[in-house]
């Protein structure tokens, strides 16, 4: 199933819905088409052109600030699947700061390890270890927390999702 990435009045990027649930929006003229999609949806006296970037025409006020769950798949996605130890394919999470020391189970304590790396570094911190980290761990912001589970990001959704130079 395709995906439609939904932007703010102000063309914030709010959120990715699904094909129906964009058309549903255009047709009920709360959206705007910005870009069409190769395909189209038909009803029994209707044609439309699936969006693949719809624009709300009001603005929408976010009243909180959503953040990415922090699960095994998103924590892979974060890090490209790749090792932050070595550079291998990941197969497992690591703590930076072990729990059973003290580590909580936060963005900025969690990394994506193959498992020789996980099983050398064992319940140690770091500096205890030869071991050294690729990049520092974060937690998502902006628009990559939107489209980390998507994988490749569409080209068609690059030029709302960069920020501006």
């Amino acid at each position: 199933m395709s995906r439609s990435l939904v932007l703010n009045a102000t063309f914030e990027p709010l959120c990715v819905v699904s094909d129906r649930r964009a058309v549903v929006l255009v047709l009920g003229e709360v959206a705007e088409i910005l870009h069409v999609s190769d395909r189209v949806m038909h009803s029994a006296h209707l044609s439309v052109p699936v969006p693949s970037v719809v624009r709300l025409r009001r603005y929408a006020r976010v009243p909180y600030r959503w953040r990415t769950p922090l699960n095994r798949r998103s924590v892979f996605a974060r890090d490209g699947h790749l090792c932050q130890y070595c550079g291998d394919t990941a197969e497992s999470i690591d703590h930076v700061v072990p729990r059973s020391r003290g580590g909580s189970h936060t963005w900025e304590n969690v990394v994506a390890a193959c498992r020789p790396c996980n099983v050398r570094k064992r319940d140690r911190y770091l500096h205890e270890t030869s071991m050294r980290l690729y990049r520092a761990p974060a937690a998502p912001s902006g628009a990559s927390r939107l489209t980390l589970g998507l994988g490749a990001v569409p080209t068609a959704w690059e030029p709302y999702l960069l920020p501006a130079a």
